[in-house]
């Protein structure tokens, strides 16, 4: 076990040890290596230890996802070199999402007029259903899909891609997509985007262009990456789909997010 006091002598913002293409080492950062098992057992015990988790490095990850996403996946690989492991070993990133989603739940609640408790069940569902479960659902696909096709030939098992990995880049890719969707939006519903606009349409449906089509491009950076891996560009092929789908929602008239805020008001509340 290290010294939270120790770890924290120099600020993980400081980047005076660092080439201009890589963020600064965690402040949890150590050498050596443990178990697959040890390291799961490590990762749900300083869920409950505050004090172990590198709160400020997270932010910062969460801030270059936007500014400069290929920094980030930079440092999972000299987490590789390190720790023999691509995927966090620091709960503080999802600690924040999670306090992110409950702002942003908040802020439907306000949009939808919610009473406590219906908050209480949407913050639920959003966390459980929208976070968790789809999160384990798409990184699990993934996860089969890589290791089953897009591994160059030879690698060897200790190289396959990781579950831990493949979660990872789907919550790097999910924040910004939060922001957009839970963030600017709610900001944004009332005054415009509610309205039976053309406009609102546009601007509504344009942010879920801009979200979906990050998501696709974060999550192509996560695997692409990876020296084990071949093809990553066949994570980008959604992007013309989602154009296709975009043209198709103007010409409809349909704006995608007045369906979202019916879906939550009317189907999970």
């Amino acid at each position: 076990m290290y010294s939270s006091n120790s770890s924290r002598t120099q600020s993980p913002i400081s980047f005076s040890n660092y080439g201009p293409g890589s963020l600064p080492s965690p402040a949890t950062h150590r050498h050596g290596c443990m178990s697959a098992a040890a390291k799961r057992y490590k990762y749900l015990r300083r869920l409950f230890k505050c004090h172990q988790m590198d709160f400020e490095f997270a932010a910062w990850q969460m801030v270059y996802l936007f500014i400069s996403p290929q920094k980030v996946y930079r440092n999972f690989q000299y987490r590789k070199q390190t720790k023999a492991q691509f995927a966090r070993d620091d709960p503080a990133f999802l600690v924040l999402l999670g306090v992110f989603l409950l702002v942003s739940s908040a802020g439907f609640a306000l949009v939808l007029r919610l009473t406590f408790l219906e908050f209480v069940r949407l913050f639920a569902y959003i966390v459980i259903v929208d976070c968790i479960m789809v999160g384990i659902a798409i990184a699990s696909l993934v996860w089969f899909l890589s290791n089953k096709y897009l591994l160059k030939p030879g690698v060897p098992e200790d190289s396959k891609v990781e579950w831990g990995y493949c979660f990872d880049v789907h919550l790097n890719a999910l924040f910004p997509l939060l922001v957009l969707l839970h963030g600017i939006m709610i900001l944004l519903y009332h005054a415009v985007i509610s309205h039976e606009w053309t406009i609102s349409m546009v601007l509504g449906n344009t942010l879920w262009l801009i979200a979906l089509g990050y998501y696709n491009y974060i999550t192509f950076l996560g695997y692409s990456c990876l020296q084990t891996m071949r093809s990553t560009r066949i994570f980008l092929y959604p992007l013309s789909l989602l154009v296709v789908v975009y043209l198709v929602t103007l010409l409809l008239g349909w704006n995608i997010s007045t369906s979202l805020i019916n879906f939550y008001k009317y189907r999970v509340l």
